[in-house]
């Protein structure tokens, strides 16, 4: 975050945005109607420094209902940093992926040049492999060895 007044800005809003997702949480959580769909989200990362990621990526696991689970190297050459979200109310992933183009470009502004098309960013149903899961069959990012 470049210059302490963006930096206080930031940081107000971000507070308003953890009060407004905990109460929808909390909202969620008692309301029987709810459905728990978690989803995993790939998200192609514009900002490029280790400050900024740290950042957004904090402010990710910070609001509730999202987590922040990992980084993962470029798919193809020159590509973006891919963040590993995973939303627990992800009923609409395409809100879900604005929700996050949205706290990126407020971390850093000059984002909202290079825009993000939520259509375009790679998502998927969360899947319990449960406890009976033979390991073998097990994803390496799922094994406890």
């Amino acid at each position: 975050m470049r210059g302490f007044f963006h930096g206080v800005k930031y940081a107000i809003w971000l507070a308003k945005e953890i009060f407004v997702a905990g109460f929808d949480a909390v909202a969620k959580a008692f309301n029987p109607a709810t459905k728990f769909d978690p989803i995993v989200i790939y998200y192609p990362l514009r900002v490029n420094t280790d400050w900024d990621v740290f950042w957004f990526s904090t402010s990710i696991t910070a609001t509730p209902g999202t987590l922040s689970m990992g980084l993962r190297h470029p798919v193809a050459d020159n590509g973006p940093i891919i963040l590993l979200v995973q939303a627990a109310f992800g009923s609409d992933p395409e809100d879900v992926i604005a929700g996050l183009v949205d706290m990126e470009e407020h971390l850093r502004p000059s984002l909202s040049k290079r825009p993000i098309d939520p259509k375009t960013v790679a998502w998927e149903p969360y899947v319990d492999h449960g406890p009976n899961t033979d390991t073998d069959n097990l994803p390496p990012a799922e094994r406890m060895d």
